[in-house]
């Protein structure tokens, strides 16, 4: 019953239509359609990758190729015997999406405390520069904290963050080169010291690398290195690393024990003009943090002056013996301990009496000088502080070097010309008084100096005869000896020079009864010497302020160490050390 509707009903199609359908023609009209299709296709695979490819191509670079730098090393700084002083290692810095970063509050406050950040002032960072895509969280992260933010990618799947390679500076001796080094900012830029004046030549040149970045900012490939890194070049110093720890444990000493506000020495190599050892106190870390007062990063052997007081006076007598006024042996009245010049008045600590020139070093008598001084023209006192470096830059090429104070001869008052004799109308650096007696060492020969070691000494100036610097230098020895005012910087086995320095500070309407600058300037071996030897202790407050007491001691330990370390053999292999114990200590 079925079968026959069926029929009956194909039968009135047929009827209808005229014809039977063509079920071939339904295949060649889909497969000719498949085949437009597949054409279509064909001819837009066509344009995009022949036609299209150079657009397509620089759109898709403009999404994902990337332009990245490749980090480079800033130069080392080294002493004298290639130790290092300053070097930069790899370390990470953490960046972000803050788009990606504020829908993670929860994470984001995880990844703070990897950080060691405050996790609110982290959101509220990312918060506002939400609209960019890139953000750095925090630059030259220590391995620990690199350690810890890899654990909370790992933990929490944090998506938008990153680590990336830079350098960090880091100083290896600590504060003991801290004033010398100076330190970098946060973008390898020298900011004090050495690492300052000498950036251009330490500083590194990143490269640059073409690379395909995914949606996470990961390289997934590099394409081409535009231009390759520079590293910085390699920066040698005249300091000797272990002249200078010596120098600076014994003044860390000497400030100590003498509650003193601050402190400097340097140590001179005499044949090349050479700083070996530059310290202050205080001092600073450059690794650390930088906090507290700044006062601390001061280079206050370069940077702060002082009346030199005494230790002027050997300069005074070579004057006077290079201007053939007196001798050796020439006899100075220095009674009744006191002299009048104008209405102002000299004085000595006591009476005495008649000395030779000799003597009046050895006592460090004020009126013996001054009267040496007067015999002579301002002019001639003038030219030879002036020669010597006061009121002029050493020329080391440190930041913020301090040239002194040394006022033109026609700008003398009528005192002015007594006190210049003994220290006080004059204001010097420690490394300019350095440099001063590195030409009574030099037998009247002064070198430029120099923080940095050179391949031969520099060209060289006379300034005093030989026979007057060692003329001089014979008279300073008597200064360490028993009769002297510097018995503490004796030392064992050698012939040691140098002359003390006890000076007021000068304040508001005068100077103080209670403040004063402790000083020590000397050379050794004093029959030919290799080194000379500042010191300067400021404001000492403990029992005693002489130099003779406080720099001296310092000079002994410090310069003992370097002709140890130096290997310069005694010059006076019989003598024994002197004991200290009576008489006057400036």
């Amino acid at each position: 019953m079925t079968a026959r509707p069926k029929r009956r009903k194909r039968a009135e199609r047929i009827e209808r239509w005229g014809k039977r359908p063509s079920f071939m023609l339904r295949r060649r009209v889909l497969v000719g359609a498949l085949g437009m299709l597949f054409l279509a296709v064909i001819a837009s695979a066509f344009e995009r990758q022949v036609m299209e490819k150079d657009f397509l191509r620089n759109e898709g670079e403009r999404r994902h190729l990337r332009v990245c730098e490749i980090p480079a090393r800033r130069g080392m700084i080294l002493d004298r015997n290639a130790e290092p002083l300053a070097v930069s290692t790899p370390v990470a810095t953490v960046w972000g999406d803050p788009r990606q970063l504020v829908e993670q509050p929860r994470t984001v406050r995880a990844l703070a405390g990897a950080l060691k950040l405050d996790g609110t002032e982290l959101m509220a960072r990312l918060t506002a520069k939400r609209e960019r895509a890139f953000l750095y969280l925090k630059r030259r992260i220590g391995p620990k904290e690199t350690l810890a933010v890899r654990q909370v990618l790992e933990e929490h799947q944090l998506r938008g963050v990153g680590l990336e390679s830079e350098y960090r500076r880091f100083y290896p001796s600590g504060e003991i080169f801290g004033h010398v080094i100076g330190f970098t900012d946060v973008d390898d830029r020298g900011i004090e010291g050495m690492e300052l004046a000498y950036d251009s030549w330490l500083r590194a040149e990143p490269g640059k690398r073409r690379v395909i970045r995914d949606g996470r900012r990961r390289v997934v490939a590099e394409i081409e290195r535009i231009k390759p890194p520079r590293h910085g070049r390699q920066l040698t110093l005249s300091i000797d690393r272990r002249l200078q720890f010596l120098a600076y444990r014994e003044l860390v000493r000497a400030v100590d024990k003498h509650r003193a506000v601050a402190a400097s020495a340097v140590v001179l190599d005499v044949e090349t003009g050479e700083v070996l050892a530059l310290v202050n106190q205080p001092a600073y870390n450059p690794n650390a943090k930088l906090s507290g007062r700044e006062s601390a990063r001061r280079n206050r052997a370069l940077t702060d002056v002082m009346e030199p007081g005494s230790t002027v006076k050997p300069l005074v007598v070579a004057a006077a013996l290079e201007a053939g006024l007196v001798g050796p042996h020439t006899p100075i009245d220095t009674n009744p301990g006191t002299l009048r010049v104008g209405p102002d008045m000299v004085r000595d600590i006591r009476n005495y009496g008649r000395l030779d020139t000799t003597g009046v070093i050895t006592k460090s008598s004020n009126v013996g000088v001054v009267k040496l001084a007067l015999r002579m023209r301002k002019a001639v006192l003038w030219r030879l502080y002036d020669r010597l470096g006061f009121g002029r830059a050493t020329g080391v090429k440190f930041p913020g070097e301090t040239p002194g104070q040394l006022r033109h001869f026609r700008d003398w008052r009528p005192f002015e010309h007594a006190t210049l004799a003994f220290g006080y109308g004059l204001s010097v650096t420690t490394l300019q008084l350095a440099q001063a007696y590195g030409v009574l060492a030099a037998d009247g020969i002064k070198r430029p100096l120099s923080l940095l070691k050179l391949p031969e000494p520099p060209a060289a100036e006379r300034i005093l005869s030989a026979t007057t610097a060692r003329r001089v230098r014979t008279m300073l020895e008597t200064v360490v000896s028993a009769k002297g005012t510097a018995r503490l910087a004796a030392i064992e086995g050698y012939r040691v020079a140098g002359k003390t320095g006890t000076a007021k500070k000068a304040v508001r309407g005068g100077y103080s009864a209670r403040r004063y600058q402790s000083v020590f300037a000397g050379m050794a071996p004093a029959s030919r010497p290799r080194f000379v030897m500042v010191v300067m202790i400021d404001e000492p407050r403990g029992r005693h302020y002489y130099g003779g007491k406080v720099a001296a001691p310092v000079f002994a330990k410090v310069m003992e160490g370097a002709l140890r370390l130096f290997n310069v053999p005694p010059d006076n292999p019989d003598a024994t050390l002197l004991l200290a114990g009576v008489g006057d200590r400036r």
